[in-house]
């Protein structure tokens, strides 16, 4: 029965360099990966290469005195996590601070002007019905035109497309503007009549608002009649306050085709932005309208969207649109022809950044609280670069006098050691470069620390192989027995002590945020490296050297002489001279 235990045992010793050449294939292969891949040094945090710190402030929302509250804050501060992380922004840093603030830390990189865009817009998303449109400004036509169609229809099947409306519909005067507003609140979303003034609407005591006209009508009326949209400071108010419930105006995010902003009155909310269930920026190659923004719906959004394209179908212009509305600003006004459900689609000279923007802000969710910028802070990384260089001398330091342990203890076996600990260092490297853009992993001051920690760990783990190899020699064994002994007691000691502080670096990336997850995720790293690296190099280098004559002899510089550890000699085994044995029992 002994005999095959002992012949796996002496095949699976002979064949150690199998185990070499695994990590040393494995070296090779992430190497060529991070050449190949082109990022050759690990991503940076906001501390190391600077970046921008942004603080926002909470705003109460109308009719909503309460609404600044821990639930409120946490989940804006959620959806932005999840806006930047869309975007491929590393170590990006949101987190609370007091009641009211949220700062957010963007580190320099492509996207992080975008980033510094998105986190702080609400991305409230509505379909409202447009009541009337005309143009507004200095540069709108002086005299009034019928209603034009807008520039691009809805497509057959589930889709609508959209564009900035090429409608300009002046009115003759305020009072007559009053008049459009308050047929237009009077027949709903679905008038028997367009809402813009015909040719023989004219200025009249009776097109006043009179006495029979309510005074959110009366308002409504005065609010159209007063909006410039042409001044910037005004589109960006106009319409931002509005209930979804009630009708009001907005201005087009943009100029329309002919050049002038347009303005609108529209209906109450129809379709709400939590009612699309997934958001896409997609570039049209079947036309020009180029990239566009490509919307699924719920199952009940989808329902919404199909009864009120069902009744804008049945209206004349321009009351058979619909305007998509992004923060109280119409990002398009498509017309509708047809029932539509299921998806739609948002196009009109988006440059493929805006397309990605407004996609990713959809896709990830309104904020339930607006926000103001009340302070945005470049941050340097020359304090960040300071600070690390202090932290590579301190590391190099420790490295250097683990080292020099080593060799004084050791002697000869911190070779081994100072060989596992350059495979550990190489590994470590490789994969913080490669781990950078695939997951967004940066390297920050605390992450440093980790990969410094971790020097003592690794060795840590040489010590205990070496010191049990030392131990089986005292007890009178050759080397390579006395190595095959040693390593089951010390990989039960490594991996307990591996296990440990794995498990306390996962505890820390799970119950703290920011910084202090790059320490723990650096530790967590390079403890699992540790156990490669004992397992697949450190243990089958010792297996081969245990064959070299320098080792196996016991040479004084090997670190292994039997005489420095005070070997015992050989235990022998005598049989007693008064025992006889039955040889047929033997």
């Amino acid at each position: 029965m002994a005999a095959p235990k002992k012949g796996r045992s002496a095949s699976a010793q002979s064949r150690p360099g199998r185990s070499l050449a695994l990590i040393l294939i494995a070296i090779a292969a992430l190497t060529g990966g991070m050449f190949a891949s082109g990022h050759t040094t690990p991503r940076l945090g906001i501390d190391l290469a600077g970046g921008t710190s942004i603080t926002l402030t909470a705003k109460n929302e109308p009719g909503q005195p309460n609404a600044i509250n821990k639930t409120n804050m946490d989940t804006a501060v959620d959806i932005m996590n999840r806006r930047v992380n869309g975007l491929g922004v590393s170590e990006a840093e949101v987190q609370t601070q007091g009641s009211d603030n949220i700062i957010v830390n963007i580190p320099k990189g492509t996207n992080s002007e975008q980033a510094r865009k998105q986190v702080g817009t609400t991305a409230k998303l509505y379909f409202r019905p447009v009541l009337a449109t005309e143009a507004s400004g200095p540069e709108a036509p002086a005299t009034p035109t019928p209603s034009a169609s807008s520039s691009s229809s809805a497509k057959s099947g589930d889709k609508a497309t959209s564009s900035s409306s090429s409608s300009a519909t002046p009115s003759a005067s305020a009072t007559t503007q009053g008049r459009v507003v308050s047929d237009a609140l009077k027949a709903g979303s679905s008038p028997s009549a367009s809402g813009t003034p015909s040719s023989s609407a004219s200025p009249s005591a009776s097109a006043s608002p009179s006495a029979s006209v309510d005074p959110a009508t009366a308002k409504l009326q005065a609010a159209y009649a007063a909006l410039d949209c042409s001044d910037k400071a005004v589109r960006a108010k106009a319409g931002a306050d509005a209930k979804p419930t009630e009708p009001t105006v907005a201005c087009g995010q943009d100029k329309n085709s002919s050049g002038v902003w347009q303005k609108y009155v529209l209906g109450p909310a129809e379709v709400a932005g939590t009612d699309i269930k997934k958001a896409g920026a997609v570039f049209d190659t079947q036309s020009a309208a180029g990239w566009k923004v490509t919307m699924d719906f719920t199952s009940g959004g989808s329902k919404k969207f199909a009864a009120i394209t069902g009744k804008l179908a049945q209206n004349q212009q321009p009351q058979n649109q619909f305007a998509i509305v992004l923060d109280g600003q119409v990002v398009s006004d498509p017309s509708v022809a047809q029932s539509l459900s299921g998806s739609a689609e948002i196009s009109g000279s988006f440059t493929q950044t805006e397309a990605q923007d407004l996609a990713n802000m959809l896709k990830y969710g309104a904020l339930p609280l607006s926000f103001k910028e009340s302070s945005v802070t470049t941050v340097t990384a020359a304090l960040g670069g300071e600070q690390l260089h202090a932290g590579l001398i301190a590391g190099a330091i420790g490295l250097a006098l683990v080292v020099l342990y080593l060799v004084i203890y050791y002697r000869g076996l911190s070779a081994i050691a100072i060989a596992s600990l350059g495979v550990s260092a190489i590994l470590t490297y490789v994969l913080m470069a490669l781990l950078g853009p695939a997951i967004g992993f940066a390297l920050n001051l605390p992450a440093v620390c980790g990969a410094i920690v971790a020097i003592g760990i690794t060795a840590d783990s040489f010590i205990v192989f070496f010191e049990r190899i030392r131990d089986e020699i005292r007890e009178g064994r050759t080397l390579r027995p006395a190595v095959e002994r040693a390593w089951p007691r010390a990989r039960r000691t490594i991996l307990v002590s591996d296990f440990v502080s794995f498990l306390a670096a996962a505890v820390l990336f799970i119950v703290t945020v920011g910084k202090v997850q790059g320490f723990a995720f650096t530790l967590g790293l390079t403890t699992v490296l540790d156990v490669v690296v004992v397992f697949f190099f450190t243990k089958p280098l010792m297996t081969l050297l245990a064959r070299r004559k320098f080792f196996a002899e016991g040479h004084r510089w090997s670190g292994l002489d039997p005489k420095r550890l005070g070997a015992k000699p050989p235990l022998r085994r005598t049989r007693r001279a008064s025992a006889p044995v039955d040889t047929k029992e033997a």
